[in-house]
């Protein structure tokens, strides 16, 4: 029986000289005794393409030539077939020019359409796109809208409203690309972003862990006595005694309880939650205790009445987590907590502070519902989020059971 062409001992080394001189899913195959070209990307139909040459040895140096040079005009944003008709001569190489095609997306954004703001171009726009730029510029450009986007969502949060941001940003360019620069369609993105974006696992109300009461004196101890470090000092003062969300530094007040004509911490802030606001409520104060059983006496609510506690700059919204995240990185102080925190699997972060003032009610024996009141979430948040409570709950009511075992039962 005869050996079929595409059987002969060449046919396998050209097709190891094809995948080694172009990208993964290229291929080479006998169709009809002539080379057809096939390429293979995920979430791509595949593209098949005669190159007009024989399936031959004779043939196998001009053909490999053929497909090396298509695939070079690919990575210019042309699909395959494109770059045969710009080797035939039936359409110039027009060169797809991401820089060009960036600046024209920008200007798309600026002038026409829902017309954005400078400023929401540089915030949301500008970063990921020139990243991508450079990446589809460089030596190892992606060669898919998936890869790309991967590269450029990287190093953000899975679920995270950042990583959001930049898929669909990136997302929106590519669009024009293939729409209004001519890009090959290959590069239209996914229609559905969620893989990108991924899901982020539910964390504890702002993530972290507490620190114990001296870990906190020692950091406000060790901060800069300027100006900005005393205010930020305060900051960390409210934050832990209170037990303050890092936004709820502005919504704080001090007033007057009309029934016990006693002076509060009040705090105004509405947090969304799943069951819709939180109400305002009275904040309880949970003094500090020091190495030597020394409780803290910082005076916070006398300073805050006559105007010698000055806060910070705590940005605009819900930026007071950042803004305070963005000193304290800059302190030596805080960069050795954090390494402390990591050496027993703990992470120190903003609301750190916070649940510092949990775990101090539950070691003066508040039960969990007084200080979730205070804290300003349900009771159930409390123990979900706060495992210490939950158990010391669960234990103290075994020992209400057990202390006063009561008249024994008269048996029959």
């Amino acid at each position: 029986m005869p050996q079929l062409r595409f059987q002969q001992p060449w046919a396998a080394g050209f097709r190891a000289s094809v995948r080694a001189s172009t990208a993964k899913g290229w291929s080479a195959r006998e169709h009809r005794g002539g080379i057809r070209l096939e390429v293979r990307q995920i979430g791509q139909p595949m593209q098949s393409l005669a190159i007009g040459f024989d399936w031959s040895r004779a043939s196998l140096g001009p053909a490999l030539a053929r497909i090396r040079n298509l695939y070079l005009l690919t990575l210019q944003g042309h699909d395959v077939h494109q770059a045969a008709r710009i080797l035939s001569g039936a359409v110039g190489n027009i060169s797809r020019d991401w820089g060009t095609a960036l600046l024209n997306f920008q200007r798309q954004k600026l002038e026409h359409g829902t017309a954005i703001q400078p400023s929401t171009w540089a915030k949301h726009y500008a970063p990921v796109l020139t990243m991508a730029v450079q990446l589809l510029d460089g030596d190892a450009a992606p060669l898919t809208p998936a890869d790309l986007l991967d590269a450029c969502l990287r190093g953000h949060p899975p679920g995270s409203r950042m990583r959001q941001i930049r898929a669909q940003s990136l997302a929106q360019f590519l669009r024009h690309c293939v729409d209004r620069e001519g890009f090959a369609g290959r590069w239209r993105p996914p229609a559905d972003l969620r893989a990108s974006i991924g899901a982020a696992v539910a964390p504890t109300p702002g993530g972290g862990d507490p620190f114990s009461d001296t870990e906190i004196l020692a950091l406000i101890k060790a901060l800069p006595n300027d100006v900005p470090g005393r205010r930020w000092a305060d900051a960390l003062r409210l934050l832990a005694e209170l037990g303050l969300r890092p936004v709820e530094l502005k919504h704080l007040a001090v007033r007057l309880e009309l029934g016990s004509g006693e002076l509060i911490w009040w705090c105004s802030h509405r947090k969304r939650s799943g069951g819709g606001l939180t109400e305002p409520r009275r904040i309880h104060s949970l003094p500090l205790t020091d190495w030597d059983g020394a409780r803290q006496q910082w005076n916070l609510m006398e300073r805050w009445r006559s105007g010698l506690l000055e806060l910070p700059p705590l940005g605009n919204g819900p930026g007071a987590a950042d803004a305070l995240g963005t000193y304290l990185k800059r302190q030596p102080a805080w960069r050795s907590l954090v390494e402390r925190l990591a050496s027993r699997d703990e992470r120190a972060v903003p609301y750190s502070f916070r649940h510092s003032y949990s775990l101090r009610g539950h070691q003066l024996g508040i039960d969990a519902g007084s200080v979730a009141r205070s804290m300003g979430h349900s009771l159930e948040v409390h123990l979900r989020s706060y495992p210490w409570s939950s158990e010391a709950a669960t234990a103290a009511a075994f020992d209400r059971a057990l202390a006063d075992p009561g008249p024994s039962p008269q048996l029959p």
